[in-house]
């Protein structure tokens, strides 16, 4: 019997810092996994993209201002945050709730390393935020209706806030190793931040949020907001580095990496922190330019149909959109105004800043509109109603006095001619209503409407005669006569008239 000896090289270990970077990964992996197949976090994005879709489908009317959308894209991930603060710090409290804590004292991973891999665990999450955030804005931005432009830096705020929020998560279960600390903490953040307890308006110390909303009812051009978007970034990224490399060295983890990478965390947490809360205050230029563009806008014109419409660069798409209303409302005038040159001014009051609805006066210059930067929805019937007034009585400033029966030809000029007529009569006016008197709704001073001239206007829609176009063309001189009376009107358009007396009839 002989025996053969064979010799077999030893295996090639990889160097312990390679295999306990490898471990770390492995750890990240199988921790993301979990939090993101928990049960909150599963709601909470479900909640989310079902939020995206409801939202989006209707949102701003089709005709969205992209410098107020991409500030949309920052509350709802708040909820994704919490959720994963939640998550995470369960995660790194599970070995105690469940005794096994002294199992890992025979692994490769030291203490610090784990925490390591619990803090990598929460970028996945962060990561599918980005995803819904990049789709919400996305499907804003492919609306035939869409203007201006996003911001990269206000984008990054959805998914910036679910890593800081998942960052303190781990910080929190590393320091308290307590179940009841992270649902303790939820429930204080949601009345800091969510329900709205929290610092308001643009101050410096608002901006120590993760969300500072400050959208107001008209978009103003991307150029005078005046928001340090970018600093609050570069906050918000300290801020979440921040807290995973101090949960890192609370855990042991005191190399001079760690050590390094905090103070520099720091550094920019508070160099974002100090230059945001700047940036919350108006430069002298920024004023300048808001004051500009209330007083003295360079605006971009262009010609459509006999007409000059004059927008800021980013709405110069929508002059087209006008220009269908201006024709729409001109096509169903007599007279002159039927093809009437007028001069459409886009105007905004940006003094005040982003958050603010302030009053536009009225033009007094003969065949000058205003139309605003928002578009859609409401802001159409108020649009042709500015349009027909400036028609019927010269001016926007002459239009917002009137207080006869011309008031009826107004209505009819603005409203005969959209699919739902009596949809818009009860939009553009200010209580919702189609009988009584009211105010109705314009970009600058609103118009009146008296109860009688609400009758007709109503028995004008509801049921017009036939021809009362035509009527309308042939005694356009009568019906946009100063002083007219309502029921006169009424007679010349073939309605009944109404029993109650105009104001200025008495």
């Amino acid at each position: 019997m002989s025996a053969v000896l064979v010799e077999e090289s030893a295996p090639v270990r990889a160097p312990l810092h390679d295999r306990g970077a490898r471990a770390v990964l492995a750890l990240a992996r199988f921790e993301a996994r979990r939090l993101l197949l928990s049960v909150p976090v599963v709601i909470a994005f479900v909640a989310y993209v079902s939020w995206i879709v409801w939202r989006t489908r209707d949102s701003w009317d089709g005709h969205p201002v992209l410098q107020d959308a991409d500030r949309a894209t920052q509350s709802m991930p708040m909820l994704v945050g919490l959720a994963v603060l939640l998550g995470a710090a369960r995660a790194v409290v599970r070995s105690e709730r469940h005794g096994t804590e002294h199992h890992f004292s025979v692994l490769v991973l030291r203490p610090w390393r784990r925490m390591a891999g619990h803090a990598l665990s929460v970028v996945p999450a962060a990561l599918l935020t980005a995803v819904c955030v990049a789709g919400q804005f996305g499907w804003e931005a492919l609306k035939a209706g869409a203007v201006g432009h996003g911001s990269p830096a206000e984008l990054a705020v959805g998914p910036l806030t679910v890593l800081a929020f998942g960052a303190l998560g781990v910080l929190l279960g590393r320091l308290t190793m307590a179940a009841f600390a992270a649902p303790l903490l939820v429930v204080v953040l949601l009345f800091v931040f969510v329900l709205g307890t929290g610092p308001s308006g643009a101050s410096g110390l608002s901006w120590l949020a993760p969300v500072v909303a400050t959208t107001g009812p008209d978009p103003l051009p991307s150029d005078l907001l005046g928001r340090p978007a970018a600093w609050h970034a570069l906050y918000l990224a300290g801020a979440a580095l921040s807290l995973a490399l101090l949960a890192v060295a609370v855990a042991g983890g005191r190399t001079a990496a760690v050590r390094a990478g905090l103070v520099l965390s720091l550094a920019a947490t508070v160099t974002g922190g100090i230059l945001q809360a700047g940036g919350a205050t108006p430069s002298k230029e920024l004023t300048a330019a808001r004051e500009r563009a209330s007083v003295h806008p360079e605006l971009t014109c262009a010609e459509h149909g006999g007409s000059r419409y004059c927008a800021f660069p980013e709405w110069a798409p929508r002059t087209g959109t006008w220009a269908g209303v201006v024709d729409r409302v001109q096509a169903v005038a007599g007279g002159s105004a039927h093809d009437r040159p007028l001069v459409v001014r886009q105007r905004i009051d940006a003094r005040y800043g982003p958050g603010t609805d302030a009053a536009i006066p009225a033009l007094t210059g003969a065949g000058q509109v205003t139309v605003g930067t928002a578009w859609g929805g409401n802001r159409v019937p108020e649009f042709s109603s500015a349009v027909a007034a400036v028609l019927v009585a010269g001016s926007e400033a002459a239009g917002s006095e009137l207080c006869d029966g011309r008031m009826v030809t107004v209505m009819w000029l603005s409203l005969s001619w959209q699919d739902d007529p009596m949809g818009a009569l009860r939009r553009v006016r200010l209580d919702d209503s189609v009988t009584g008197s009211a105010i109705v709704l314009s970009p600058t001073d609103p118009l009146s409407m008296t109860e009688g001239q609400t009758d007709v206007v109503r028995r004008l829609l509801e049921n017009p005669p036939a021809g009362t176009g035509a009527r309308v063309k042939e005694h356009w001189a009568e019906l946009t006569t100063p002083g007219v009376t309502t029921a006169r009107v009424a007679e010349l358009l073939g309605v009944p008239g109404s029993k109650k007396a105009d104001s200025c009839e008495d």
